[in-house]
């Protein structure tokens, strides 16, 4: 049995594929199918997950943890009766209940799972969930994105048809506009973008400040350093946002809120409009647009071209929301899947057809990288300022898996090192992206500056985790980091030297020998530039593959046509 679990800001949620091949969510043991993302740390220092722990947040705040997904992939730790957490090591516990709960529903063990997470989380916040998962006794088998999830579940009812759909997926911490073709059973993502600052909590955070203005006008007691009535009043704006989604005005009722001048006890009445409420939140709201172009943008598409706009996740259950979208998109946004449980069925969706009770009727997915990845090179050659810049080798909302290799050179005379720098982010400049990690690739050859060449390859699998390698074209030696659920590892590889020159005595050289001398020939007559690398790369990996003895004729075809396109390449220069 493979669940699928929505790692929520607010709440959370697990599901399976049941006996009818349809997702269905699991309660849990209170017999609720959300189960709110809170951690309490209780006397004996074990975790109290849910609601349980949500009612212990008025009373004990202090051992008391919510919106832990904001937290995933910052180097931090919050404490709690003199224990020290991660934001992963929390997060497992929420995981940890949850698959409790469906072992207990399910009568079976259960020890692998999908997990959703925005699909503007960083390498680093995906790297915690899986870590999170693993600390929970579970074998993460995919991270998923949420939109895409939310859109699986939608094309799973709907495989026959062929529609370009937005989906707008705004949570309780985090902002995704997903633009994917569905097309007969397949959904091709063709771009994402998001904010990972922005979600419902920003606006309950809105109403708390404004209740936090009105007692210090009212009362002239400035409460906002007491997380005590901050946590009541955080109860009461959550509260108030979910009833202004329903009706015109809201009645907030905290009676002995807070202590006066005078030692009396102070309360807080006040009637909440929606327009007030709207007020508050209408500039967050609109800022989405800016993700919603660039959404379009990216995929290559206008407004007009929409076929369905989806709304997911508990927010865009504002009615404001959905009056924006429609009036920003001239569509009418339409709510065809459960704006709260669409993603983990979506999730659930996937378990099933990795683990094969789907393989039937199961929708292909595909889906993209969100960010740029990219290695730190030179820029300026001048030894007095050895600048550098961000060199692109993955673009944003390439399609994955997917794998991109080029080739560098040596900097500097009898240079034996490279530090490979890896980076996240759309700017050339190194300092405006986000560092990934490093690694040192030793023992090249040593030779004068230009004369050594690199070759760098990113890797971005599934579940959106980059691992990246460097090679040394002329002896092999090679290093890379493969980032895996825990951490980044340097992982050294001495490969056998392969003389090239022997590709003549491969039993296939006969077949490939016109393209090789013609591709020799060029390199001859070329001039040092990136033409030349990129003809050296597709003639050194066919060469290579040849003196090794390989005999898998697909693979050798498809090095044979890549050299060929980079000789017509030369051909129209």
């Amino acid at each position: 049995m493979i669940v699928g679990i929505d790692l929520g800001t607010s709440t959370s949620e697990i599901a399976f594929i049941n006996a009818e091949g349809l997702p269905e969510p699991i309660p849990n043991h209170l017999g609720s199918i959300v189960t709110p993302s809170v951690v309490y740390i209780d006397e004996r220092h074990e975790p109290v997950i849910g609601l349980e722990a949500r009612e212990k947040l008025m009373v004990e705040p202090q051992n008391t943890f919510f919106e832990i997904k904001r937290m995933m992939g910052q180097e931090k730790t919050l404490s709690a009766r003199g224990n020290k957490y991660t934001p992963a090591q929390l997060s497992s516990f929420i995981l940890r209940y949850l698959s409790d709960c469906a072992e207990k529903h399910l009568k079976q063990k259960v020890e692998q799972a999908v997990i959703t997470v925005p699909a503007y989380f960083t390498d680093k916040q995906r790297r915690d969930t899986v870590k999170a998962g693993e600390l929970a006794g579970l074998k993460v088998e995919r991270i998923i994105n949420e939109p895409t999830a939310a859109a699986l579940d939608y094309g799973a009812a709907h495989l026959e048809d062929c529609e370009d759909i937005l989906v707008y997926d705004l949570g309780g911490g985090t902002l995704d506009v997903t633009v994917l073709e569905l097309f007969e059973g397949v959904a091709d993502v063709k771009s994402s973008c998001g904010n990972n600052a922005l979600g419902g909590k920003d606006f309950d955070e809105a109403l708390i400040n404004y209740f936090i203005k009105q007692i210090e006008k009212e009362s002239r007691v400035n409460v906002s350093g007491n997380p005590r009535v901050r946590s009541r009043l955080k109860d009461a704006a959550e509260n108030c946002k979910i009833a202004l989604s329903s009706q015109d005005t809201y009645d907030i009722d905290l009676p002995f809120l807070f202590t006066k001048h005078n030692k009396q006890p102070g309360g807080f009445f006040h009637t909440v409009s929606r327009e007030d409420f709207e007020g508050l939140i209408r500039d967050k709201i609109e800022s989405t647009s800016t993700q919603i172009n660039t959404a379009l943008t990216d995929a290559g598409l206008k407004a007009e071209d929409l076929d369905l706009v989806l709304l997911v996740g508990g927010s865009t259950k504002i009615p404001m929301v959905s009056k924006f979208i429609g009036e920003l998109l001239h569509f009418e946004s339409r709510r065809l899947v459960d704006p709260d449980m669409a993603v983990v069925r979506g999730a659930a969706i996937q378990a099933g057809i990795i683990e094969g009770v789907l393989d039937e009727n199961a929708i292909v997915l595909t889906d993209v990288c969100p960010y740029s990845l990219s290695t730190e090179v030179l820029d300026d050659p001048n030894p007095f300022f050895r600048l550098t810049k961000c060199d692109i080798l993955i673009k944003r909302n390439t399609t994955i898996p997917v794998t991109v290799s080029k080739l560098y050179h040596t900097v500097a005379d009898d240079q034996t090192d490279v530090d490979v720098r890896v980076y996240q982010g759309e700017s050339t400049s190194p300092d405006e992206n986000v560092f990934l990690n490093h690694f040192l690739l030793s023992g090249l050859p040593k030779a004068k500056a230009g004369k050594e060449k690199v070759r760098i390859s990113f890797s971005y699998d599934l579940n959106g985790i980059l691992a990246v390698t460097a090679e040394s074209v002329s002896n092999r030696k090679s290093a890379g980091i493969t980032i895996n659920a825990t951490d980044a590892q340097v992982v050294i590889d001495d490969k056998d030297d392969i003389d090239v020159s022997k590709w003549i005595d491969s039993p296939l050289a006969s077949k490939y020998r016109t393209i090789i001398n013609r591709a020799e020939k060029r390199l001859q007559q070329s001039d040092p530039d990136e033409f030349a690398d990129d003809l050296d790369t597709a003639l050194y990996n066919l060469k290579y593959e040849l003196a090794e003895g390989s005999t898998d004729k697909e693979y050798l075809d498809e090095l044979r046509y890549e050299l060929l396109e980079v000789l017509k390449t030369y051909d129209r220069r």
